[in-house]
């Protein structure tokens, strides 16, 4: 937590206006940007107490001061000695003005929160500069999460900062695929940063704006099956397909993690089980999808077995029976699941011919415990 404005610190003037028996029209002007007296680097600071005022009026302005600084106060201020609290406040309102950003990024007392805060809502300038502070990302991996679940971070960029951290024997923890993505980078040539984007930069965004385009229902998958049975992609999602057949396997990674349903879909049936697994924990992946997927019998049982292994999902009945009905799931995880099936249920896989012996065995035993 960034530690708050020590108000007894401030200038004379400056705790006059923050005081609480000061006049609200002083407030107010002050919030507005205009205290008399309070030097610009102080006045950020003040103006962070005043954020935070019981009087709605002051508070409000306060806020939009911080939230869209004039370039006077701006200027005036990122040539002082500004308070942790000081320099969160004007990262956020900057958030689209590189040139600011880089000083403030530079500033000695600045806290790795603010930096974190930059990290997970920049634009693709500013995360190109954060991106070049290797120490401060390795001190802080943190920043490296957030920068690669950043969706504004380019493709070229990401694949750098997975390989730092490989390189440095840092563990990722809140990129939900990065076993998944350091993998798929072995062996690759990483690209050195560059003014412009990269050609996969531009597929991976070309991608992404596509997949925006594209709607479709809750329940509605990107394929369908013939009539043998096979699947088959519907023409709508020709296009996406096309986009994401061309990408290399660190680009489909962070695509399942960061794209559209649609994307998923097409995604979780990747023939490589590392990109597969990783659209599985996606934590964009929503239950309808899960019900999708694990109705799906040519899903990989790695697929499968993800969903299996994982007690979010399994609190749906839905992917319960698909688990159990599904002739590629593992058998040890279908065995597991046919205890919490209703009885109906249990007797149509008993009978079923598309069910796995020792899946039907199982499904048998529990209904003779349940009679008995």
């Amino acid at each position: 937590m960034i530690r708050p404005i020590d108000v007894t610190q401030l200038s004379a003037p400056a705790q006059k206006i923050a005081g609480p028996g000061a006049p609200p029209k002083l407030q107010e002007m002050a919030a507005k940007g205009i205290a008399p007296g309070v030097k610009p680097a102080e006045l950020v600071s003040l103006l962070v107490v005043l954020s935070l005022s019981p009087h709605e009026s002051v508070k409000a302005a306060a806020q939009k001061t911080l939230a869209q600084p004039s370039d006077q106060l701006l200027n005036a201020a990122l040539s002082g000695d500004l308070e942790p609290a000081a320099i969160h406040a004007l990262a956020r309102g900057c958030l689209e003005k590189r040139e600011a950003l880089d000083k403030l990024l530079a500033m000695p007392r600045i806290d790795m929160e603010t930096v974190e805060e930059v990290a997970r809502y920049g634009n693709e300038s500013i995360t190109e500069l954060i991106a070049t502070n290797e120490e401060r990302l390795l001190g802080h991996p943190r920043i490296i999460e957030l920068l690669y679940l950043n969706k504004e971070t380019r493709m070229s960029t990401a694949d750098r900062l997975i390989d730092l951290a490989v390189r440095n024997g840092v563990v990722l923890t809140g990129i939900p695929a990065f076993k998944e993505a350091a993998i798929a980078l072995q062996g690759e040539l990483i690209p050195e940063p560059s003014d412009e984007p990269t050609p996969d930069d531009l597929l991976f965004q070309e991608t992404a704006q596509l997949a925006a385009q594209l709607e479709s229902a809750p329940d509605e998958d990107t394929h369908l099956e013939d009539e043998e049975g096979k699947e088959v992609l519907k023409e709508k999602f020709a296009p996406l397909y096309k986009r994401i057949a061309d990408m290399t396997m660190s680009q489909k990674i962070r695509r399942a993690t960061l794209g559209s349903k649609e994307e998923r879909m097409l995604l979780v049936r990747d023939n490589n089980k590392i990109v597969a697994s990783a659209a599985i924990r996606s934590p964009q992946m929503q239950e309808n999808e899960v019900v999708l997927v694990t109705r799906n019998r040519n899903i990989s049982d790695e697929v499968l077995r993800v969903v299996g292994s994982t007690p979010e999902w399994l609190k749906s009945y839905s992917v319960k029976k698909n688990l159990v009905e599904n002739p590629k799931t593992p058998v040890t995880i279908a065995a597991k699941l046919v205890q919490h099936l209703r009885e109906s249920d249990l007797r149509s896989i008993a009978k079923s011919k598309n069910i796995t012996g020792p899946v039907k065995d199982a499904a048998r035993r529990h209904l003779d415990r349940r009679k008995s």
